[in-house]
């Protein structure tokens, strides 16, 4: 009897928190637009040196490659760093580990900031790509990559042919 007294007493309660204008049944982080990101210094992003693409895509080469061209159907091998906004590491493979085969082209099982990120590179180049949400992993996040996150690779381009 008194489990039941407390239960119609905290019902109100529970109710009014419902209501209360917060959302608590999902975790969405908003699309904040790259131009108004904060960016890690250790990450040394500088929009204003790199190219923005019409599909919100900004690239900087670091270091420019002297080596075969990388196209939108290569095969590809890479070296990568991908780390948050904030600077926090999420996923690499460095030298002197494997590189990291891709094939490159419509089909190809890697983000779409890394389909279009990676053509025109030179083998020995070093590329910065800061992906918008739309071409990483949207609203949807995957693993440790949260919903609408903007990432930050650093791209070592080992091979093209």
């Amino acid at each position: 009897m008194r489990l039941r007294r407390l239960s119609v007493a905290f019902l109100p309660l529970a109710f009014a928190a419902c209501l209360g204008g917060t959302d608590y049944s999902t975790n969405v982080t908003p699309n904040i637009p790259i131009e108004q990101t904060t960016f890690a210094a250790s990450l040394n992003v500088d929009l204003s040196k790199s190219t923005k693409s019409a599909t919100g895509l900004y690239t900087r080469d670091l270091t420019v490659g002297t080596g075969q061209v990388a196209t939108s159907t290569s095969n590809v091998s890479v070296y990568y760093a991908g780390y948050f906004a904030d600077g926090q590491l999420f996923d690499s493979r460095s030298s002197p580990s494997n590189p990291f085969p891709i094939q490159l082209g419509p089909n190809a099982n890697i983000i779409q900031g890394w389909k279009e990120g990676l053509v025109g590179m030179k083998v020995g180049g070093v590329r910065q790509l800061i992906i918008p949400p739309e071409l990483a992993y949207g609203a949807a996040g995957s693993g440790p990559i949260p919903t609408n996150a903007v990432l930050v690779f650093t791209v070592e381009l080992v091979s093209a042919q």
